[in-house]
């Protein structure tokens, strides 16, 4: 505990507060759109943040380096575009099997290398293809309910135009006043909500189908390593640290396995987050920096555990409005996706494929539109270098 600093305590605090709040809407869309009950969404919601959390305090303190984990944000964005594959007990064998990837993947090398392997345009080009049709909610929003969304978007653009990291939490603060203000709830809801607790975890047998394999578990672990647990390394390299992604990898895909069974997708390495652990403003000095980790670990489990009054709030809101806050968080990481995909002349056109074909809603035989648009843009690329 000597290492233990103000700096760093206050650091890991705003880490766990913008890591929640920035993306947990996101997460209860996901677990809706593939079956769950607002209980068994909740209970995700609980399982994900205890197992971020009590990952990035295991390998902290084990490793001593800022290790922040996160829940797979754009894995919950691919919940959304896929939808019911079955009911959620077929999403939660999937949630297992991409687990079991993930853990794989850090053990046996030449998993992990042939994740690394998948095209960068390609994998982009699949994110971005997954992100477009939550992105655009915050524009419905405003269609359907100008005097509710407008507000929402507006505080985001003012937000970021404080500092990009608030721009989610400003429209999230826009997206309660609304709510509270301009939404017509049932007598005492809001005082009920005062009285919330902590959400209670719902064991769902899982049920394994090729369709769950190949509509959730595959893209999920993809688009996990390729957006979340490979930039984390990458922080964590270009901030001086000394890496050894295959036993986080390892570590993080177990308590993925330990969340699955309650509702929970998965759980990776961070990036942005890792970035204000690892960052100067965490500590001067670089060995200490580690305590923030531990510290936002903390406070995950903290926020899950209280999330109770705020999973209550978020039901009683018009369900295009939740969408919208959803999509202003994932608006970072589509337009970067979406540069990365486009960005060289010669694999554009198999990276359009697989952004169409991952945008379209495209189902066959049960399985989602970001597996095929990844089997079609590979088979674009493959045909156009044998003519080139």
């Amino acid at each position: 505990m000597r290492g233990l600093s103000v700096s760093a305590v206050f650091m890991g605090l705003l880490v766990a507060f913008v890591g929640f709040a920035s993306s947990f809407a996101v997460v209860l869309e996901g677990l809706r759109a593939v079956g769950a009950s607002p209980a068994q969404a909740a209970s995700g919601l609980l399982a994900l943040s205890v197992a971020m959390g009590a990952a990035g305090i295991v390998l902290s303190l084990r490793e001593r380096l800022p290790l922040s984990v996160a829940w797979s944000t754009p894995g919950a964005a691919l919940l959304v575009a896929t939808g019911d594959v079955g009911g959620f007990g077929v999403a939660v064998g999937a949630f297992l099997l991409c687990g079991v990837l993930l853990t794989v993947a850090g053990l046996w090398r030449p998993l992990g290398r042939a994740a690394a392997a998948i095209p960068a345009p390609l994998a982009n080009a699949m994110l971005a293809g997954i992100l477009l049709g939550l992105c655009l909610a915050p524009f419905r929003a405003v269609a359907e309910m100008p005097g509710l969304g407008l507000p929402i978007l507006g505080a985001w653009v003012l937000g970021g135009m404080v500092h990009r990291l608030w721009a989610v939490p400003a429209a999230l603060a826009a997206f309660v006043a609304v709510v509270a203000l301009g939404v017509e709830m049932p007598p005492g809801a809001l005082a009920a909500l005062g009285r919330g607790s902590m959400p209670e975890a719902a064991f769902v047998w899982p049920v394994f189908t090729v369709a769950g394999a190949l509509g959730i578990a595959v893209p999920l672990f993809i688009v996990t390593m390729a957006s979340q647990n490979i930039p984390g390394i990458a922080v964590m390299r270009s901030n001086g640290y000394p890496v050894t992604p295959g036993p986080w990898f390892a570590v993080t895909g177990a308590f993925s396995l330990l969340a699955a069974p309650f509702g929970g997708h998965a759980v990776n390495m961070a990036a942005i987050t890792a970035a204000m652990c690892a960052g100067e403003d965490a500590h001067p000095d670089p060995t200490r920096r580690y305590w923030a980790a531990v510290v936002a670990g903390v406070g995950y489990i903290a926020l899950g555990l209280a999330s109770g009054a705020v999973i209550g709030f978020v039901t009683l809101a018009p369900g295009v409005l939740v969408e919208a806050v959803a999509g202003l968080a994932l608006i970072p990481a589509f337009s970067g996706a979406a540069v990365a995909a486009f960005e060289r002349v010669e694999t554009r056109d198999a990276a359009a494929v697989t952004f169409l074909a991952a945008a379209s809603g495209l189902s066959l035989y049960g399985i989602s539109g970001a597996f095929w648009g990844l089997l079609a843009g590979g088979a674009v690329m493959v045909l156009r270098r044998g003519r080139s």
